[in-house]
């Protein structure tokens, strides 16, 4: 009876509503703030603009791999258990630290940075330009009117247009590429911690601040000179198109290199060495 299965604790449904609202929040920023950028922005300052939006869209991961560092070496049940009754360290493969930690911290500080954008103003002023608020706030006021017009013939239409960009090839690649280099950003941020604690004996904490340390700054740094170029040099389309090939091919020849970096693998009694 000690090795039936207990019930289990519905706790998971709270995180996963959470985790599903702070999707609805956080998808708008990347796609809403670009068109942002690209509306209010001149032409040659939108490339320094957008290295700057997705530099920040690093620093965050960054400093959440170094709150998780410290998160996961604070045990789980923090506040309601003696620090002198825990038996095991870090290092235990039954740790289980703080984790709720951060998803508190990181909620407080989202309500916080919400806050100033209800007093921002209802239209601004086109980079460069000299047009009156007022009559900025007047056109997009009747610009706004017109879509109203148009909304139900622009939803009738809505399925002709899904297709015909679908059938862009430039689009679609541009989407290929897009998931498969996140494929391969998440996997290394969700397995190479683990990684790093069963071949190198590392902490939690300390695999995860390992993570955050070598990766994300140097992503953070091209992100924004890549920008500074292509404001600096005028950079058009066909040319970052080509820059972005040849760096790419650099990229796997350097990714394809680690398969000639082997690790010894760990001796287990009575799978890789004798019990002897």
């Amino acid at each position: 009876t000690e090795c039936e299965r207990k019930p289990g604790s519905l706790l998971w449904i709270f995180v996963m509503i959470g985790n599903m609202v702070r999707g609805m929040g956080e998808t708008p920023i990347m796609p809403l703030g670009v068109s942002y950028l690209e509306d209010f922005a001149k032409a040659e300052n939108s490339p320094f603009y957008l290295g700057c939006l997705h530099t920040a869209t690093i620093v965050g991961p960054f400093l959440g791999f170094l709150l998780a560092s410290f998160s996961a070496k604070l045990f789980v049940d923090l506040g309601s258990v003696n620090a002198e009754d825990i038996t095991i360290t870090p290092t235990d493969a039954r740790w289980v630290g703080a984790w709720w930690l951060g998803i508190l911290i990181c909620a407080s500080l989202n309500l916080l940075s919400g806050i100033p954008f209800w007093f921002l103003p209802k239209s601004l002023v086109k980079e460069g330009e000299t047009n009156e608020p007022e009559e900025t706030s007047k056109n997009s006021v009747e610009l706004l009117q017109e879509n109203d017009k148009n909304e139900a013939k622009q939803t009738m239409h809505f399925i002709p247009f899904l297709k015909a960009l679908f059938h862009n090839p430039v689009y679609m690649l541009f989407i290929l590429i897009t998931v498969l280099q996140f494929s391969a950003f998440n996997g290394i941020m969700t397995f190479m911690p683990k990684y790093l604690e069963q071949q190198f004996g590392k902490s939690a904490s300390d695999a995860i601040f390992l993570i955050g340390v070598y990766n994300l700054p140097i992503v953070c740094v091209g992100y924004f000179f890549g920008g500074f170029f292509m404001k600096k040099f005028k950079i058009n389309i066909y040319q970052a198109a080509n820059i972005a090939f040849w760096l790419s091919c650099l990229v796997y020849l350097l990714y394809f290199s680690t398969y000639w970096t082997v690790c010894d693998t760990s001796p287990v009694a009575g799978l890789t060495v004798s019990y002897e």
